[in-house]
């Protein structure tokens, strides 16, 4: 691969480095480039306000076909976007899981009425989504969901429970696994569906989390409705569709993930200067591996992405998810110890700062998304060929 910008990589970087220098002030220079993982919440209504902005520019869903409303931009330039994106301090985006997630899903296997509905509008930044997968019962084991859906007329009427709903509270739509097929049994009968959230069968309970922010949900259905028209694929197709869904989110995805991870090794480099952890030898020999990490975990996300055409490769989508999840833990380590003994105190206001922030949420990223216990096993059976791990099958007579 080639990594420096060709002269018309060069003239789309000044483009977008002029763009931004022009629109994030006032109120979106104030956000300070605040907004990520664990901090969700913060200035929400002006980000949201942020998400249209960028929509009418133009400066959403880049990688998308133009025929879409995209600008069928290349891996290239949307690295070139988020690195000015980053140095710009442009507020976090808010739309992140219509643009990343369901419009790349839709592109692929949605029907051209389920395009024209909602693809624009997640261009504009008017409708953003969330995503019911997880379940009580069913986290890393998806297949083993139990919400269910039964067709009622030109209506489907969805029942269950999902839980590690990012930003349901804020969402307009849901994109929904659930079983249509009550004999299914595992990843057969699945079916998804797209379901909006302002209606009477829906209940939302924010989730606390140690960040003191909610931006995971449960998600109750009862008798929530949405029509026939609204399920991506075939009924029964769900398994297929979502697990697209899912590579999208580890590959084209991650390029957002890499935004707020330089974002906040720049500010964790800035507090080590300023309160001499960079001069130490062992701390310099940490935050050196720490910006090295990333900029492999950068180079081997452009390498996955480079002549795929639609979701990434299962195998290669869970080797990148162990390894920025792995990567961003540890760093939320580094982040505590450059901070030292600060680290440890909080106002009474519960106001974390960055690296506190980084350092709690980080904790939940080697589970979400699939555990990194799971991703071993599929780097283990299907790249490496190494045998299954046992199954553990337990019965009342205690065999």
């Amino acid at each position: 691969m080639e990594f420096a910008d060709s002269p018309a990589d060069a003239a789309f970087r000044a483009e977008v480095a002029q763009w931004l220098a022009e629109h994030v002030v006032g109120e979106y220079a104030e956000i300070g480039g605040r907004g990520g993982s664990g901090d969700e919440s913060f200035g929400f209504d002006v980000r949201r306000a942020w998400e249209r902005e960028l929509g009418a520019g133009g400066w959403t869903c880049l990688g998308w076909p133009i025929e879409y409303g995209g600008r069928g931009a290349s891996i290239a330039q949307q690295v070139i976007f988020n690195e000015e994106y980053v140095r710009a301090k442009a507020p976090g985006r808010v739309g992140v899981l219509g643009e990343g997630l369901l419009g790349p899903t839709l592109i692929h296997y949605g029907t051209e009425e389920q395009k024209a509905r909602f693809l624009p509008p997640i261009v504009a930044g008017e409708e953003l989504w969330c995503q019911g997968y997880s379940e009580p019962n069913a986290g890393s084991d998806l297949a083993s969901l139990a919400t269910r859906a039964v067709r009622d007329g030109d209506e489907w009427v969805v029942t269950g429970q999902k839980v590690w709903t990012s930003l349901a509270h804020q969402s307009d739509w849901c994109f929904v696994m659930c079983r249509t097929d009550p004999t299914s049994e595992r990843h057969k009968g699945l079916s998804y569906l797209l379901v909006p959230m302002n209606q009477e069968g829906i209940e939302i309970r924010p989730i606390q989390q140690l960040t003191d922010t909610s931006e995971f949900n449960e998600v109750f259905f009862d008798g929530a409705r949405t029509s026939v028209d609204n399920v991506v694929g075939e009924p029964g197709q769900g398994w297929m569709v979502g697990l697209a869904t899912l590579a999208f989110e580890r590959g084209v995805g991650l390029l957002g993930h890499l935004l707020s991870f330089r974002r906040e090794f720049d500010e964790l480099l800035a507090i080590a200067h300023a309160n001499g952890a960079a001069n130490d030898p062992l701390m310099k020999d940490r935050l050196t591996k720490s910006y090295v990490d990333l900029e492999i975990l950068r180079v081997t996300t452009l390498r996955s992405l480079t002549g795929v055409e639609g979701p990434a490769a299962a195998p290669e989508a869970s080797i990148l998810k162990l390894f920025w999840s792995t990567w961003h833990q540890d760093f939320g380590t580094l982040a505590m110890d450059v901070t030292g003994m600060a680290s440890t105190i909080v106002g009474q206001a519960y106001e974390l700062d960055s690296p506190q922030r980084t350092f709690l949420f980080s904790r939940s990223e080697t589970i979400y998304g699939g555990s990194n216990e799971i991703q071993r096993n599929i780097i283990g059976e299907r790249v490496l060929g190494l045998p299954a791990e046992p199954k553990v099958q337990l019965s009342g007579s205690g065999k």
